[in-house]
């Protein structure tokens, strides 16, 4: 039997997701969730998922956002307060 291979990746200022550009992609079998969730210092909860802006490779090989064509725009890559509103979205839903 062989090994499923692990879904290959993007790193979009520090937030992790799929080659599809999805946090939680059912083409891949991949849910970042926990990850990013656990690197922004929350504890994993059944939030909506994050979606990233239009992104490009910089040269340097860095995704940017489309929009202003920055790598650190708080703006479009602020992950921690998109997910901060996604947890409490999930709460008041009722989910856990």
């Amino acid at each position: 039997m062989s090994e499923a291979a692990a879904p290959a990746t993007i790193e979009i200022n520090d937030a992790v997701f799929c080659q599809h550009f999805k946090e939680v992609c059912s083409d891949c079998q991949f849910d970042g969730r926990e990850e990013n969730d656990g690197f922004f210092g929350f504890e994993t909860t059944d939030r909506d998922p994050l979606e990233p802006p239009t992104s490009a490779l910089n040269k340097d090989g860095v995704y940017q956002c489309k929009k202003h064509s920055s790598t650190e725009c708080s703006q479009c890559y602020g992950w921690k307060k998109q997910i901060t509103r996604a947890r409490a979205a999930a709460k008041k839903a009722g989910r856990k």
